[in-house]
């Protein structure tokens, strides 16, 4: 997935007359961001291997240049974190264009507010981030529901009628791993119940065979629409933001992390494998035969002017019975931060030394 210098957008299974191939298409520097964190917890020849000489440590100092001229708040805010947490660096030119988008009006998107927070307690033990800590913490947790669960933008209200009271499941992991740190970082107990709570809601949630579901009403703590069900939320971001959570100090999900990693290999969705080990990928989602998203649109529209209201005989007209035969490079670079960035958070603590190495991560 790598070209260039950085990672492309989407590894996309193909056929070409008879056969089936993969083709790179496009180019992400939100997933290049995200793939220098997870590389740089390899050992430095796989890192060399795989970057045609070059590091994470690299990749990680090219990301935050390119986010300088970057307007996309997301990109910028985890080019900033792979720069601390890779690169080893506090790029004050990025922090400067985070505080000046969380301290305006305008309204952000729950995942980049909380990788803001992220990349802020990265960067501190390089430079004072505290301002953009202070503003992302103030931000998300305006957001945050009496259910514990988070909306999708920041207000709820810039989703628009129907789709404001909906948060993604993106949209509950990366606050949950954000706030855990903070408690970790400042002793915020505040962000620690908000990320238990949020935790537990997703957990009891849960599908039968470990899904971690799509969209959520954040009103009532309800799920609103299930699929797609995204491997990459099995195998690394729910891992990712419940392990730091109990790294924090905060509950035990491993039953709920082991369920859905199950799911992987035993989906009752469909027959074919998810994994594909020759090929060095997992697919990316099991999703509905439908047309154009109606069902996720069909079940906002109706939630919205009825908590729990959805259209009957929805999964009998659309079946979930699709594998998205693609796989993103950020979907392989949290898979592997999130089983190998052992002792990340617990070097936030403060007077901990930053430098101790990360071991890898148990349940």
């Amino acid at each position: 997935m790598h070209r260039k210098g950085a990672f492309g957008h989407t590894l996309r299974a193909v056929k070409v007359n008879s056969d089936w191939t993969e083709r790179l298409e496009g180019d992400s520097l939100r997933y290049t961001a995200i793939a220098a964190l997870g590389l740089s917890y390899i050992d430095r020849g796989t890192q060399q291997l795989i970057l045609n000489g070059d590091t994470a440590f690299d990749l990680a100092h090219a990301c935050a240049v390119r986010a300088t001229t970057s307007a996309d708040m997301g990109a910028i805010a985890l080019a900033a974190w792979a720069a601390a947490e890779a690169g080893r660096f506090h790029s004050v030119a990025l922090f400067r264009q985070l505080v000046q988008v969380l301290s305006s009006d305008t309204p952000i998107a729950t995942v980049d507010c909380a990788w803001a927070l992220s990349a802020a307690l990265a960067a501190r033990q390089f430079g004072d981030t505290q301002d953009v800590v202070s503003l992302a913490t103030k931000r998300l947790m305006s957001g945050r529901s009496a259910s514990g669960l988070f909306p999708h933008m920041l207000p709820a209200s810039a989703s628009g009628r129907f789709r404001a009271h909906i948060g993604c499941f993106a949209d509950q992991v990366y606050p949950i791993q954000a706030l855990a740190r903070l408690y970790t970082a400042q002793s915020d107990v505040e962000a620690l119940s908000a990320a238990e709570a949020c935790a537990e809601r997703i957990s009891a949630l849960q599908g039968p065979a470990g899904q971690w579901w799509w969209h959520y009403d954040t009103r009532n703590g309800g799920v609103v629409e299930g699929y797609p069900v995204y491997s990459v939320h099995q195998h690394a971001m729910a891992p990712m933001a419940l392990l730091d959570l109990r790294e924090a100090g905060g509950t035990d999900h491993s039953q709920a992390i082991i369920k859905g990693m199950r799911w992987l290999d035993e989906h009752p969705e469909v027959s074919m494998p998810l994994v594909a080990s020759e090929k060095g990928v997992i697919w990316r989602k099991v999703a509905r035969r439908e047309p154009r998203k109606v069902v996720r649109a069909l079940s906002a529209v109706t939630t919205s002017l009825l908590r729990g209201w959805h259209v009957p005989g929805l999964d009998m007209l659309f079946p979930p019975v699709r594998i998205d035969y693609e796989c993103r490079p950020y979907e392989l670079g949290w898979l592997l931060y999130a089983w190998l960035a052992g002792g990340v958070v617990a070097r936030l603590s403060p007077g901990v030394t930053a430098d101790r190495p990360a071991i890898l991560k148990e349940i």
